[in-house]
């Protein structure tokens, strides 16, 4: 939101939003994994993580789950996502690279990175499969995981059961004393009580909000695109003012069918969706790539905000 609305100051959110999420989702995970022996999600459907194969009596969830299987899943919960999301874009650029030649690397580079797009598709078919199978294997009982990455952890979930129910409802009993005589030991009590309510607060909150992003998809579905022709149907605002007077600034040519980087005939017209400026699709890819900005408004932009443009006879 702060990224939107006010690019030029928060614009370095929006490129570091990956990098963010992943700490906040570590910060989240480490919590709930520490205290209730579960991720967010596996908590929020009453489920706990217990080690696989130990015959004796399961922990209860406050007890929390050995180390080694405690960092195993904070790892593979948070660490292999983001890898596997970075991997993808990684992919997305380099065939946007090779399909407009842009930046011809050299030969044997060439034939690696091809050789690397070429193979991703079976790559991501087999860790795709992999999932596949060990879902129906769990759902005909031939395994004890309906996910890889529990058996990688050395985990199984199972369901909370009331010892467990009473033992996180005393937890949180006991981070407020009953019995508080000194300033310091009334100070941390409160400290206490306001974190614990901060937390359940976003718990409930992040709870809510998934059910409200379900809304908001329903909302702007197929069912309601009647709604949303009547709002782009308005007539397009006029583009913003140039912020910057700067020598390396692209200034507007005179003719709009004109690259303002090039300085020529535009090919392959592309508009920032961040400005709304045409330019050739090899100039701005390269200038965005490079600047994370718009050479004209300075607005901050990213690849993805780059949208290719067709005339009526294509």
């Amino acid at each position: 939101v702060l990224a939107e609305s006010n690019p030029g100051r928060y614009g370095f959110l929006w490129h570091w939003f990956d990098e963010i999420y992943v700490l906040l989702d570590l910060l989240l995970q480490q919590h709930y994994l520490a205290r209730c022996s579960a991720s967010f999600s596996e908590n929020f459907y009453s489920l706990k993580r217990i080690p696989m194969g130990d015959g004796r009596q399961q922990p209860v969830a406050t007890a929390g789950l050995p180390k080694r299987q405690h960092w195993k899943s904070l790892l593979l919960l948070v660490l292999v996502p983001y890898l596997k999301g970075k991997l993808e874009k990684l992919v997305s650029s380099l065939r946007e690279e090779d399909e407009y030649s842009i930046h011809p690397p050299s030969s044997s580079w060439k034939r690696f990175y091809r050789a690397f797009l070429a193979a991703y598709p079976y790559v991501n078919m087999t860790w795709e499969g992999w999932f596949l199978v060990q879902q129906l294997c769990y759902i005909l009982g031939k395994a004890e995981h309906h996910s890889p990455m529990l058996k990688l952890a050395g985990v199984r979930l199972v369901r909370l059961t009331a010892e467990d129910i009473q033992a996180l409802e005393k937890k949180w009993d006991e981070t407020t004393p009953s019995h508080t005589h000194s300033i310091t030991s009334r100070v941390q009590s409160a400290l206490r009580k306001a974190l614990g309510g901060v937390a359940f607060s976003l718990s409930t909150g992040l709870s809510v909000s998934v059910f409200f992003l379900q809304f908001l998809d329903w909302w702007y579905s197929s069912e309601n695109q009647e709604t949303i022709k009547s709002l782009t149907a308005l007539p397009t605002p006029p583009p913003p003012v140039h912020l910057e007077h700067e020598p390396s600034s692209a200034l507007l040519p005179s003719l709009k069918t004109v690259c303002p980087l090039c300085r020529k005939v535009r090919v392959n017209a592309t508009a920032l969706a961040t400005s709304g400026f045409v330019f050739c699709y090899r100039c701005i890819y390269s200038y965005v790539k490079a600047h994370q900005r718009c050479p004209v408004t300075g607005y901050a932009t990213e690849l993805q905000h780059l949208v290719k443009l067709y005339s009526p006879e294509s």
